[in-house]
């Protein structure tokens, strides 16, 4: 039983003495409580320790290093480091708003930048669309060459399904984006009858219940689902440290390369990459929108859409905003 195991240091165990804990791990075993309190506490001594030793999760030459990154870039000790960043970011910006107006500005500018970035690949899915058709119906191609010297050269197939790839780009770096703009569709029942202040405690709510829980539970699934598709021995989230640290003796790089057609689109794990940036881009919003909708409610309706960079079609053209 983990009760009768002894513990020999705060936050690691004694590595002189065999089968022993840490007193950190002990307490934090003692229930929901002691779990919370005990990994937030924990953050001070991880954050720390993986800032001076970066040797042991970046040196990807050492296969212990990568088997430490993926254990720890879906592990309860990389969401405790969030959550405590998080609270102390709070109680920070709850004493100087300023600096919280300065987060929401930050995040809400990179996600717009990063999706109107990438919105461009919707313009290049229709230009590649109109190639493919010319490629196959006027010149009878069966495949397309690109570069000088030594060319890229794919079947027609191939070029058909990296269309889908476009389509993710847009999807999944751009969902931050439309939030920001207001370009996703509400289903509204209760919210447009309420109190401005209302709506913002609705906001506050939303962000956390639906949009940072949701995303946290789509990257726990992304992360080892992406990993389980570039290396051998395949990963787990229910693996313990020491577990994954012994698959780096056998670790061998795997990158899944197979198409769904024999000569289609063969880069299926980038999609795998996108899932989790998805994650991370909603995740991060959620911030934004969690303390955008904290300051409005403490500020009143005056500062609603304070410092929002929003899309506009230019002057003379406001009798279509909303309709793009």
């Amino acid at each position: 039983m983990a009760d009768e195991i002894p513990c020999t240091g705060f936050f690691r165990p004694d590595a002189a003495v065999e089968k022993s804990q840490s007193c950190l791990d002990a307490f934090e075993s003692g229930g929901f409580l002691q779990f919370f309190f005990g990994n937030i506490l924990e953050t001070f001594y991880n954050v720390p320790a993986a800032l001076l030793n970066p040797g042991m999760w970046l040196d990807w030459s050492n296969p212990e290093s990568i088997r430490r990154f993926i254990y720890y870039g879906g592990s309860v000790e990389i969401f405790f480091v969030i959550i405590t960043f998080l609270f102390v970011l709070t109680a920070v910006g709850m004493w100087r708003n300023q600096v919280l107006w300065a987060v929401v500005v930050g995040l809400e500018g990179f996600a717009n930048t990063v999706g109107r970035f990438f919105a461009w690949a919707g313009l290049l899915m229709v230009l590649q669309q109109i190639v493919i058709v010319f490629m196959q119906r006027i010149f009878t191609r069966p495949d397309i060459s690109l570069g000088f010297g030594i060319p890229l050269q794919f079947d027609i197939s191939w070029f058909a399904e990296e269309l889908k790839f476009y389509n993710a780009l847009v999807v999944c770096l751009c969902a931050a984006y439309t939030f920001v703009q207001g370009g996703h569709v509400r289903v509204d029942l209760i919210y447009s009858a309420v109190s401005f202040r209302a709506k913002r405690v609705i906001d506050m709510c939303g962000a956390i219940l639906f949009m940072m829980s949701m995303s946290t539970l789509t990257w726990m699934y992304g992360w080892y689902f992406l990993w389980r598709h570039l290396v051998t021995p395949n990963p787990s989230a229910s693996d313990s440290l020491e577990k994954i640290l012994r698959g780096a003796r056998v670790q061998r790089w795997n990158v899944e390369t197979i198409g769904f057609s024999p000569n289609g689109f063969n880069g299926y794990f980038l999609f795998k990459i996108l899932l989790c940036a998805f994650a991370a881009m909603v995740f991060i919003h959620a911030v934004a929108v969690f303390y955008r909708s904290y300051l409005e409610w403490k500020e009143g309706p005056e500062s609603e859409g304070k410092y929002l960079d929003k899309d506009t079609l230019g002057d003379g053209e406001e009798a279509y905003e909303g309709a793009h």
